[in-house]
């Protein structure tokens, strides 16, 4: 493992983002979830169910809880393969560690919601999604809402 993600690791460790990872897996998840080691220091649960957020998998310090098995993200491929999917949420690991741990969660909300307010999807402009790679994540980038478009170009 490189130096920056066993960093990383011990970050999240420390500002409680991957207890919290792990507390949600245990409570969340089907059954007796099982922690696989993933990459570059990321842990991998399967199994979670409640509906939000509303992802493929998503990222709480270096846990990556996944809806259904995690044997799915091994080896697929295509827009927002396994491979890409994990580079995305090892980005946001990475953001975790960043942002001193939970307080990411209450930014990551706000930038959420502006992004949905600018185009109707709260990944497109949210710069936590951005900065993870929206392709990797599986995003399409919207456009601004056509109110905003005319605005921006400094037109009324």
């Amino acid at each position: 493992m490189k130096r920056a993600h066993r960093v990383r690791q011990v970050v999240n460790a420390v500002n409680l983002s991957t207890g919290l990872g792990l507390l949600l897996a245990a409570t969340a998840a089907r059954g007796s979830p099982r922690v696989r080691r993933g990459p570059d220091g990321l842990l991998l649960v399967g199994g979670y169910r409640p509906p939000f957020p509303i992802a493929r998998a998503f990222t709480v310090g270096n846990v990556v809880l996944v809806r259904g098995d995690v044997s799915r993200l091994e080896g697929a491929s295509g827009p927002a393969g396994g491979e890409r999917l994990l580079w995305h949420e090892g980005r946001h690991s990475t953001q975790y560690a960043w942002c001193l741990g939970l307080v990411m969660i209450p930014l990551y909300g706000v930038c959420a919601g502006v992004s949905m307010l600018l185009c109707g999807d709260w990944a497109s402009y949210n710069p936590f999604e951005r900065l993870a790679g929206l392709e990797d994540g599986g995003y399409d980038r919207r456009p601004l809402r056509p109110y905003l478009r005319g605005r921006r170009r400094g037109e009324n």
